[in-house]
């Protein structure tokens, strides 16, 4: 996936077509915004997440990178993506997940494995709501993670 970028220099602004691993930008210049192709995501698992996922206390609508996110206390905790849902996690729940049917390692646009983050997959959108013990702990660690950096 080829995205397109936006470049601030003393020139001035310059922008382009950028793919993941063809290098760095021009030395001396700040990225102002990398502006992605079509965000891709299937809206009937937003549509099943918004049922459930807007119904708990202090989980919020938003979007990531143009993508559907949900947010605890401000802290990202899960989106949309793709064909599935990325979800925070703790390290350790990922690993254990990861590999197990229908869930891997969450590596959005095309990046390295997120280490605390979990890909889920299910063929079927409704399936996506008896996996709630799973965002659960996600909405529990992440709040955790907000406590802490008080």
């Amino acid at each position: 996936m080829a995205y397109h970028y936006l470049w601030e220099s003393t020139a001035g602004f310059t922008s382009g077509e950028w793919q993941p691993g063809n290098g760095h930008r021009n030395p001396g210049t700040q990225v102002c915004g990398i502006l992605m192709s079509k965000s891709t995501f299937n809206p009937e698992i937003k549509a099943v997440l918004d049922q459930f996922l807007l119904g708990i206390p202090g989980v919020t609508a938003g979007t990531m990178f143009g993508y559907p996110a949900y947010y605890i206390r401000g802290k990202l905790f899960a989106c949309v993506y793709e064909s599935g849902v990325g979800i925070k996690v703790p390290e350790k729940t990922a690993k254990n997940l990861a590999g197990m049917p229908g869930f891997s390692f969450f590596q959005p646009l095309g990046r390295a494995k997120m280490k605390a983050w979990i890909f889920l997959e299910r063929s079927d959108p409704e399936d996506y709501a008896k996996e709630l013990p799973l965002f659960t702990t996600s909405i529990e660690y992440v709040s955790s993670l907000a406590d802490e950096k008080k």
